[in-house]
């Protein structure tokens, strides 16, 4: 089973999206993930739209 990094990596690579920009989506997630200091899919909506850590 793949890791949610590696899902989410190749959802962007197979919508075309540049290094760039998957590099900062990643980064972006990580981010987050460390500011509440669990993974991403485990946020509710509302942690989500209320963090400004990023």
């Amino acid at each position: 089973m793949k890791s949610l990094r590696e899902q989410m990596d190749n959802t962007l690579v197979l919508r075309g999206f540049a290094l760039r920009t998957r590099e900062s989506y990643l980064a972006a997630v990580a981010a987050l993930a460390k500011h509440y200091r669990r993974p991403p899919d485990l946020l509710t909506p509302e942690e989500m739209q209320a963090t400004s850590c990023i």
